[in-house]
């Protein structure tokens, strides 16, 4: 029997008011993991009670004790570490060692995000006046809505609940339909940690419906959002229409360059693992390959002999190098995408069809496109997918041009043993994140996750700017001279 999975409000598991159910499925095998009940703007009005409530509990527990809640949390995830991996390589396919990856992220950034417990500093300074105080301090923005992504399904939960707790505010959280087991994994240890109940609540369904009524909801006050641009840019101008903080994380289409001194072997390495780690669904994947002309012909060459024995199957063998892509609509659209980039002219090298591994699943090929050029499609558009686009370069100059010539500014790379050259397309490349002689992929969590242009709007997650992302800054004011006193006028 597949077990059927209801909505978590104000700490307990809850019907949902619309009736409906979807089906989570392995993208690899095609199997039924679970049903999974589908919230409605009902629910939502629910869920949004609940974390009300759950906040006026939450936010007055000093921040030091909901660390404790956070450091609970990660041990338990710790201890079930594997137990989580399994489930998510069939959930959502990527191979487990990714998947071991994605639960230590969450753990990582749980510890990380429970030791500013104690370090969420306000600022102190003097006063034009005698006798008064000023400081400013972090107070909690409320009742917080998260809509997030399938392809980091305890990640990038992680990177936004934690941060958002340590900083005291509840959450209204819809996970993605394709992995929503996880998610409701993730809260099911945080309320076993000993967060208290409405504190978060999980209203799994589609975006059209419950997303919307989370982004429209007036008493959320804030929505964090990682997702397509075409939605981020809808949000957005949704919740300017209440004033509603937004956080937006949108994509993006990132450059590897590589100079004619690059050390080639390394550069290799951190290709194939930035253009078809996580089969290319990630949004800080490889997908453009900018290469100096001098190296361009004995790079492809080795790159291309090391693709083509790339093996695709189920993530849970240990043989496996690229899992599934994550659904039929997925899969259509890479398709798509390879069609295009055939039409625009570029030379398709290796790959651009789907695969039967012996299973019924959506797998594609690694796939590979050369003489492209930086205005196409195929190196504008996010794909999401195992596509990467080579585009050759005669110099630094135009490589960087290359590189620049997209909307998004998410995560960028540059292979160079020359100092100058490294440091010079770290402070040219467009980018919220640059790697010298590393891949587009592998951010840490202390470290501000996020990007510029049409990546997103401002915020980062991860690091210290994480607790900013959650919380208002408030300055204050302390008069005790025992009489009143006017700033600006009784200064002369």
């Amino acid at each position: 029997m597949v077990q059927e999975y209801k909505l978590l409000i104000g700490g307990e598991s809850r019907d949902s008011s619309t009736g409906e159910t979807f089906d989570d499925i392995n993208p690899a095998t095609l199997e039924n993991l679970a049903t999974v009940q589908a919230a409605g703007i009902e629910d939502v009005d629910r869920a949004v009670e609940a974390a009300e409530k759950g906040f006026r509990v939450w936010s007055e527990v000093p921040a030091p004790r909901r660390a404790e809640v956070l450091f609970r949390a990660a041990r338990i995830l710790q201890e079930r570490k594997e137990e989580l991996a399994i489930l998510m390589t069939k959930e959502m396919g990527k191979v487990l060692p990714e998947t071991r990856g994605d639960v230590q992220e969450a753990i990582d950034i749980t510890i990380y995000a429970a030791g500013e417990g104690r370090r969420m500093f306000g600022e102190t300074t003097t006063s034009e006046l005698k006798d008064k105080f000023c400081m400013t301090m972090l107070r909690p923005i409320g009742v917080v809505g998260m809509i997030t992504p399938w392809n980091f399904p305890i990640a990038i939960p992680g990177w936004k609940i934690m941060p958002a707790l340590i900083a005291g505010n509840s959450i209204v959280f819809k996970p993605a339909s394709d992995t929503p087991l996880l998610a409701i994994k993730l809260v099911e240890i945080l309320m076993e940690a000993g967060l208290p109940p409405g504190v978060i609540n999980v209203v799994p369904g589609p975006g059209g419906s419950a997303g919307k009524a989370i982004v429209q909801h007036p008493r959320i006050r804030a929505i964090s959002f990682t997702g397509s641009l075409d939605t981020g840019k809808w949000i957005m101008e949704e919740c300017s229409k209440t004033m509603k903080r937004v956080s937006l994380e949108l994509g993006g289409k990132n450059p590897v360059i590589v100079m004619d001194d690059a050390n080639l072997e390394l550069a290799l390495e951190g290709v194939l693992w930035g253009a078809f780690g996580t089969t290319g669904q990630r949004c800080t994947a490889t997908s453009r390959l900018i290469l100096h002309e001098k190296i361009k012909d004995e790079f492809t060459a080795r790159l291309l002999a090391k693709a083509k024995y790339l093996r695709l199957g189920n993530g849970l063998l240990p043989e496996t190098d690229v899992g599934p892509v994550i659904n039929k609509a997925q899969l259509e659209k890479i398709e798509k995408y390879v069609r295009i980039g055939k039409e625009e002219g570029a030379n398709l090298l290796l790959g651009g069809n789907r695969v039967d591994p012996g299973l019924p699943g959506y797998f594609f090929e690694p796939t590979i496109f050369t003489d492209v050029r930086p205005e196409m499609r195929i190196a504008q558009e996010e794909i999401f997918g195992p596509v990467l686009s080579i585009i050759t370069v005669s110099d630094f100059d135009e490589a960087i041009d290359a590189a620049n010539n997209i909307k998004y500014g998410l995560s960028s790379a540059i292979y160079t043993e020359n100092i100058k050259t490294a440091f010079k397309a770290i402070e040219k490349l467009e980018a919220g994140i640059t790697y010298v002689n590393a891949p587009t992929i592998g951010a840490e969590v202390h470290l501000p996750f996020g990007g510029i242009k049409g990546t997103g709007n401002g915020f980062r997650e991860a690091g210290t700017e994480a607790i900013k992302e959650f919380t208002e800054v408030k300055a204050v004011y302390i008069d005790y001279s025992g009489r009143l006193q006017k700033a600006q006028i009784d200064t002369e």
